[in-house]
Parts: C-alpha cells; structure tokens; sequence
C-alpha cells in the first residue's frame, strides 16, 4: 500500500493506483469526463488537472500514478483554474442546444459547466459543425456536434462488448467518432454507449424526444429476459413506461444491461396488447368482461374434467413468468387432480427425477475464472452479460474453449473450438474425459478416444489453472441426452476441478424447479402435451408455436383440443384459443425472479396493469377460488412467495451415469436472442437490428 495526501487528509491505495483511485477512496470528487471506472484509462478529456506538489504543471488524476508521500490538492487555485480552462476549451465548438437535448438534466457536461464553466465565451469563430450517421435502429447518432471525444464509446467496444466498432477518424477540430465505411453498431449491448456518453451525443433511437428526464419516475425492477437477473430502473411518465437503465449491482449485472433489457419496453405499449378478455364464439372473437371469461374456463374445465378425468387435463407454463404466477399454476393443477404441469418447453429429454439446475457459481465468480468450458451454447448472444463476464476473463488470460455445431464469433480468444453436429457432443465429451483420465490414471466414464488433439488440448487445459467452470448452454439442456451429457461434464469436473453448471435459459428457469412447475409423479410432460393429448390446456404466458419444440405443427395438435386458454399481456395464440385472459407483464405486477445463481430477486410494480389487465398470480387465484379449491386466499404476491422453498440447498447439478443416449437424430431448439419471448419479439427497434433480420432470414430460408 502507498500512503499519499489529499486535500490534506491521509490516505492509503495498492501500489500502481492513479490519484482517481485515491480520490474515490476518500471520497473526493474530482470533476471528469473521460474517466469511467470500468474502462481503461485514455486522459483525453483533461478535466480531472490537480495540483501535485513539485510538478511542473498540473497532472491528470486519472492517469497520474500514486507515489509515496505524494502531496495532491484538487480544489487549489492552480487546479480549479486548470479545470476551468480545460472547460472553457470544452465549450468552444459544443452547441448551445440544452433545450432540446435528451441528455438535458442528466447531462454530465451540463452539472460541470455550472462549477467551472464561465457565463460568457471569448470565442467569437463559428463553430464546427459534424453530420449525423445512421448506425442502426437503437443509438442515434443525429448530434454528434456535441461529442467531446472522451472515446468511453469507443473503449467499451474494444474492451467490453469486444468488438470495436466505433472508432475515433481525423485530428484536431476535424476529428469524429464514427463507424468507418458507413457499418452500423449491431453489438447485443449497444446500448451501454448511451450510458456512458457524458454529453447527449449518443442518444436512444426509440426514446428521441418523447420525454424530459425530470418528467419521468424512477422505479426499479428486473429484467425478465435472460438468466441473468438485470437490475433495471424503469422510467415512467403518465403510466407509460418510457426508458430503461441500468441499477447497478456488481454480484449480478455490474453497471450493463443487454439490448434485449433495454429496449423490450417498447412491446408494452404496443397494439399487440391485449386489453380485456376475449372468446372466440362461431369462429369470431369478441371481447368480454371478467366474470363471463372466467365462468367460460371454469365450466369448461369442470366439464372435461368430469367426462375424461383430471388427466385430460393440463397446463403449459412459461419459465419467463414469475414465481408467485407459476407456485400458483401448479397448485392449481394439482388441485384439480392433474401433473400435466411443465415448463420445459423447449426441452427433448424429461428425466423424472432431476434436481434444481443452476449456473454451479456465483455470477461474479465468472470474470474471475481461468479455465472455461462451454458446451452448447451461442454465448454472446444466448447470455450478452454472462459473455462479458467471461470476456473479462479471457483479457486477463483465461482459456476459452468451446463445443458447439459451428464455430462462433463470441467477440473474444476461444483457445480450442470442437465443431460438431449435435447427435456427436456426448462422443466428443467422452473424448475430453478419456483425454483426462489418461492424465489422471483413472478409468474413462465411457468410451472416448484420448487421441483426438483439440479434445486432449480441451483436457489438459481444464486440469491446468485454478478457477475453472464446465457451462452447460441451452442447446446442451435441450439436447436428447442431456442428461448423459451433464453427467459427463460433472465427471470432467470433478476430475479437473472445475465447477459445472447450466447457464439456464429465461428469467425464471431456476424459479420455475423450485416452484415444481413440472410433472411430479405421472404427469404428462411439454413434448406430450404439445402433441394434442390434452382435452383442456391452459398456456401461461406462452406461445408454443415460438417457445417450444413443437413449432409450428402446435397449432394442429392443440385445435384438437376441447378448450384451449391462453393467459398472456399479448393477442397470442389465436388460431387455436379458445379464450383469451390479458395477464400483466413484469412492469404491471409483483413478483420475483430467479436467476441462475438461485439468486431471488422480488420487484413490484412500476406502472398500473393497463386496461382490464390484471397480474397473472391473481387471475390463477380467481380461477382457484371459483373451482373452489382450498388454500388460495392470498392477498399478495408475497404471501404467495412465502409458500415456495427457495433455499440455495435445492440446487443441484448431480446426474445419472454416462452413458450414451440413443441418437434422436433432432438437433436442439433454441431461440435467437430477440425471440426469447413474446416481450422481446414485439419490440419493433430490435426486431430491426442486424441480428433479428439475419434471424429471420434463417428461418424463412428453413
């Protein structure tokens, strides 16, 4: 440690800090622009001059290393004239257009001015002028006359979201921050650069000019997208959810947020909502009040129920709703006689007996690992903030590796990449486990080849190093044999020392085994249900013919159904609905998410249900109390919460043996990232972005 004085107060950092460092330590504020400390250190801006004893001039803090005994002053008259002149610089060519900016009130460049700008200029040149760029539907990039050339944008590329793709051209006042050759900005966390600008260059493309920052409310939640759990602040104006930010928190999401989180919002307020209850009658839907629906899907479930037993029928539910929604959707079920219950909609494989699935580590734990081992995933876009952890990892030495059907750009070093079909991981598994066990002196698990070189590179690599992680993605938890490969990846784990784990799907994929959403005993499982078994089905917040296995041919099996009832914020499922419920979206409702680390995060509402929306957990209530079935007098979603075990103790990888599952010959279902759920596939902006259209194009190429 070095011990230096600030501001005449002592105060002790790790050697090699900069004075920024000691500054945020004692809690000093020094004013800045460029510095972010999640970034590398550029010193471009030069507003953070302090005054160093026995420097010729004043030092940026930023980039000044501490020294022992080194004696700092940041609110001296040699500072505070220094930061002034650096601001008077700033303001030259920055224009007067504050009233119309978005950045107004929250504008890093705006708070600064006041304490060190002056009120008249002594430039009377004109100022320079910079067009506008089109990089793609989410940033704008309409006023970049007013960027200051920090380069954070340009530096969260290179070093966070690992592709550069902004990039500073040109010298002096002709300098710009551009794309080059006229690309766009396709990164899934584009939308972190709006964050980071300090002065309104970079604005959000679906927020432009729809609301003044000190208009709207701030009211935190959680994303329900990815397994992440995303600490938000949503943004409301007049009952409308009008922007998404990040809240800090570095166990979970750090200071970052996907596109996907960001953006999904626009979908809430979109015509695709449904707004009341509707029945389909002769063909036609007509919209209803309350009681009527619900006496339609409680007769209707009485009746099949009496004339083909509770078997007939059951309930498909999605692991992006909330825990209280789905505790409730299983009570119901089983209150009604029936285990037809699942939320493995994507799933080929339904062992009756598995444990809680989960990440197998802290997400924090992820920036911190050596060794990394991923099967069966597209991680970047599968788990934007997951990927940026492991990136961190990987400039700072770790070793990636990867077994997927095709080599992926993940936007960092992969060491060794296995490419093959599906139908070959667990041989391929078994080849890294062989390759171990020879270097162990321990019999193989199954039968594998040690001489193959990227399995054997794979093996020696994860007995090496310390903190080391087997990540098991979603294509490897739909997989056939997903149980066979988890069972060789625990083997390779334990005998190399690395932790195994699935990266877990949606929002709630760990929330949805705890609550038990899945069949118990006899139950039918998706994959049976999907295929028109069923008399009555109940779809809670999902849309098969996207959120499963099944696809397309969903809707043939379930219009053979006698009753089919959809609950969900969004007109789905129409073609073989019967019934339509307009349950509440995240931003409507109480509830909690799980995410993969079995980390239980509960929010509440941040806007009022719209229309005749109503939270999903009541609905099931209703319908409950209607059936008149026992204990489901709650009065809040917390009450719901308290009946579900969610005690880190029920997480469990552990599988059966390793043998090798018979070939299915069907290759894993997985989503692209902005087809996760029915949110994200309506939010116009992101169905506009490079991935979405090259999404869309695969599949009408298929």
């Amino acid at each position: 440690m070095v011990e230096i004085e600030l501001d005449g107060k002592k105060v002790e950092v790790a050697e090699g800090s900069m004075i920024m460092h000691a500054a945020d330590r004692a809690g000093t504020y020094i004013p800045h622009f460029c510095y972010h400390k999640k970034l590398s250190i550029a010193a471009n801006c030069r507003m953070c001059l302090v005054d160093v004893e026995k420097a010729p001039k004043p030092m940026p803090a930023c980039a000044t290393p501490v020294t022992q005994g080194m004696i700092v002053r940041t609110k001296s008259e040699k500072a505070v004239k220094a930061q002034q002149s650096v601001m008077e610089f700033l303001l030259i060519n920055h224009p007067l257009d504050c009233p119309i900016c978005d950045q107004g009130g929250e504008c890093q460049l705006q708070d600064l001015a006041v304490g060190y700008g002056g009120s008249t200029s002594r430039y009377a040149e004109e100022k320079r002028v910079v067009f506008h760029k089109d990089v793609g539907p989410l940033i704008s990039m309409e006023e970049m006359s007013r960027c200051i050339h920090c380069t954070r944008c340009v530096r969260f590329g290179q070093e966070i979201a690992g592709a550069m793709e902004l990039g500073m051209s040109h010298r002096g006042e002709h300098a710009e921050i551009e794309t080059f050759v006229g690309s766009t900005v396709d990164s899934e966390l584009s939308g972190n650069m709006i964050d980071l600008c300090p002065v309104g260059a970079l604005t959000s493309k679906p927020f432009r000019y729809s609301a003044r920052t000190w208009e709207l409310s701030r009211r935190k939640s959680i994303s329900p997208h990815d397994s992440t759990g995303a600490n938000l602040i949503v943004q409301v104006k007049g009952n409308k959810v009008q922007r998404v930010v990040p809240f800090e928190n570095d166990a979970v999401n750090e200071c970052w947020i996907a596109d996907r989180d960001r953006f999904s919002y626009e979908a809430l307020n979109s015509d695709e909502r449904l707004t009341s209850p509707m029945l389909k009658q002769g063909g036609q839907w007509q919209e209803v009040d309350w009681p009527t629906a619900l006496e339609y899907v409680v007769n209707g479930l009485r009746q099949v129920k009496a004339e083909k037993g509770a078997q007939a029928l059951g309930m498909l539910v999605s692991p992006h709703s909330t825990v209280e929604e789905l505790a409730l959707a299983g009570a119901l079920m089983r209150g009604l006689g029936s285990d037809n219950i699942d939320h493995r909609l994507r799933h080929a494989e339904f062992p009756v007996a598995v444990g809680v699935r989960w990440l197998g580590l802290p997400i924090e734990s992820l920036s911190r690992l050596q060794r990394v081992f991923v099967v069966g995933s597209d991680l970047r876009k599968d788990h934007p903030l997951f990927a940026l952890r492991i990136r961190h990892a990987a400039r700072h030495g770790a070793q990636v590796h990867a077994l997927n059907v095709s080599a992926q750009d993940w936007a960092m070093p992969v060491a060794n990449t296995l490419t093959v079909d599906a139908d070959g991981w667990w041989q391929s598994l078994a080849d890294i486990a062989a390759a171990v066990a020879l270097a162990a002196g321990v019999p193989a698990p199954a039968a594998g080849s040690a001489e193959s070189p990227v399995a054997a590179a794979i093996a020696r690599s994860l007995m090496s190093g310390e903190r080391k992680a087997v990540l098991l993605g979603n294509a490897a938890a739909h997989h056939p044999g997903a149980s066979s490969l988890l069972a060789l990846a625990n083997w390779i784990g334990s005998h190399t020392g690395a932790s195994v784990g699935y990266l877990t799907e949606a929002a709630n994929t760990v929330g949805a085994q705890l609550a038990g959403v899945q069949p118990q005993a006899d139950g039918l499982n998706a994959a049976r249900m999907l295929s028109g078994e069923l008399s009555a089905v109940l779809l809670l917040n999902n849309e098969p013919e996207f959120d499963s296995a099944a696809g397309a041919k969903v809707a043939e099996a379930l219009g053979k159904a006698q009753m089919v009832v959809t609950l969900s914020p969004f007109k789905a499922n129409m073609a073989f609905s019967d019934v339509l419920l307009p349950i509440s979206p995240f931003t409507e409702t109480s509830g909690t998410f799980v995410n993969a680390e079995g980390r239980a995060q509960s929010f509440h509402a941040v806007v009022k249900p719209l229309a005749a929306t109503r939270p999903g957990w009541k609905v099931l209530r209703v319908l409950a109390n209607m059936l008149d079935l026992p204990d489901f007098q709650f009065e809040s979603s917390q009450q719901v919460l308290q009946g579900v075990d969610l005690s880190a103790s029920r997480l469990d990888n552990r599988a059966g043996d390793a043998a090798k599952p018979a070939s299915a010959g069907v290759a894993p279902v997985t989503a692209s990232i902005y087809q996760l759920d029915g949110i994200v596939r309506r939010a116009p902006s992101l169905q506009l972005t490079a991935d979405a259209r090259a999404a869309a194009k695969q599949g009408a190429a298929a």
